[in-house]
């Protein structure tokens, strides 16, 4: 079935074979067998395919992907001295340093706030040109755009419109900072929508997926249209470096989607590697994000460069939060079964660190490369993740990239808006307490 979900395997459009996650299904041998069967003869095309994309895409103004060095020196693969206890290093709820003492947890509705009325104007324009455009796709366009979902994404468009164009003396945000974040909303949840109808998903954080509620066709023909409005709205911003960026994510999307494919079960994968397929996946559409909103409210080049840098190491703490929780949360919490990244072969940060570990190393390694095919495997694996320092080695690595997200946002004013983007990196943290 070929659709507009192929963007998020092909990039800009080309043709060749979507490569899903793998799926619980393929955690027997026979099934794992089937995966990699048909994940090796799809990934040449692929690999091929992604190789001309990056010849022939533009290269818009950006900030480079993560690197090594954007790591701290004892994060690196060949240098780590990973401790035998998996005790934090850190009191548990502290906070990166430099980020402001609030005398509770930060809520949602603390960070969402100054742009609360920003976001329920959005959600109902957004149901609105679902619906408008296609009456028989508004019983889907409520479910997906209607009450629930944090709306991160958009939210932080919003914040940094608000604080960047207190800069530059604007006396509200623009209308191309509402539709910017329209079109990112727009992105983001078309890529979900078919994420679910390639993985044959029933459930996304406890409620029905689409194509559960209604069906594959319903879900498949919405997604297709969001990415093709978001195209549509994109192309009338009128602005090169904005379009650029944003078809830059969608590339990014794929190059994402390539690497993890290309490396599941590779347990020689290194932390570069992790950071790079996380930024592609997760915190490009945020730099992104942040740096066309900063565009839009005219501030200088320094300043678009600091929000794409917010926006790049809060996606990435986001990503390594997420992927720390796949461990320590019940399936209940998850809304999905607990490890199921490890299950599948893809081998996040907590993974890697425990890899590492002089004892529950070797034995870790040795189960993922059975693909978990012995009875209790995956369970013991999920173990040693823990006793290996992984998930402490993580919470490190996270908060390295709060701590430097949160340096970003020097340069702007104080405000409510800036606050708000301060506290969007204490509410990722907390997550993990």
């Amino acid at each position: 079935m070929h659709s507009m979900s192929s963007l998020r395997g092909t990039a800009l459009g080309a043709k060749a074979p979507v490569i899903s996650r793998t799926s619980a299904g393929c955690r027997n041998a026979a099934g794992m067998q089937r995966c990699r069967q048909v994940t090796t003869a799809a990934l040449d095309e692929l690999s091929s395919q992604a190789g001309r994309m990056r010849r022939e895409r533009p290269a818009p103004a950006r900030v480079l992907a993560p690197a090594a060095e954007s790591m701290d020196a004892t994060s690196s693969r060949s240098d780590l001295q990973l401790e035998d206890s998996a005790r934090d290093t850190q009191p548990i709820g502290s906070k990166p340093a430099g980020l402001p003492a609030w005398p509770k947890a930060v809520t949602l509705e603390e960070v969402t706030a100054p742009v609360a009325a920003d976001v329920v104007t959005m959600n109902d324009n957004l149901r609105n040109i679902v619906a408008g455009r296609h009456p028989r796709l508004q019983s889907a366009a409520d479910h997906i755009f209607g009450a629930g979902g944090k709306k991160m994404r958009p939210v932080i468009v919003f914040l940094v419109a608000r604080a960047t164009a207190q800069l530059s003396g604007l006396s509200d945000i623009t209308d191309k900072h509402r539709r910017l974040g329209e079109i990112m909303e727009m992105i983001h949840t078309a890529s979900l929508v078919h994420d679910d109808v390639i993985d044959e998903a029933s459930t996304r954080r406890g409620r029905p997926t689409v194509n559960t509620k209604f069906s594959t066709r319903t879900a498949v023909l919405v997604g297709d249209f969001l990415f093709a409005q978001s195209s549509y709205f994109l192309a009338h911003l009128d602005n090169s470096e904005v379009i650029k960026l944003i078809s830059q994510v969608i590339a990014d999307f794929a190059d994402g989607e390539i690497d993890q494919s290309s490396r599941l079960y590779d347990t020689e994968t290194t932390m570069e590697d992790y950071l790079n397929k996380s930024f592609y996946k997760t915190a490009s559409l945020i730099a992104a994000s942040c740096r066309s909103s900063a565009i839009f409210s005219g501030v200088s080049e320094e300043v678009k460069a600091a929000m794409y840098e917010y926006g790049r190491h809060l996606g990435l703490a986001f990503q390594v939060v997420d992927d720390i929780l796949d461990f320590t949360r019940t399936s209940e919490q998850l809304g999905k079964p607990q490890g199921q990244d490890l299950a599948s072969g893809n081998l996040t940060a907590p993974v890697l660190f425990a890899l590492q570990h002089e004892t529950a190393g070797p034995e870790l390694q040795a189960l993922i490369e059975s693909d978990f095919t012995e009875e209790g495997g995956l369970d013991r694996a999920i173990e040693l993740v823990t006793v290996g320092a992984g998930i402490t080695k993580a919470r490190d690595l996270a908060r390295s990239q709060a701590e430097q997200g949160l340096q970003a946002l020097a340069c702007l004013e104080d405000c409510e808006a800036k606050e708000s983007l301060q506290k969007m990196i204490s509410y990722v943290l907390e997550r993990l307490y």
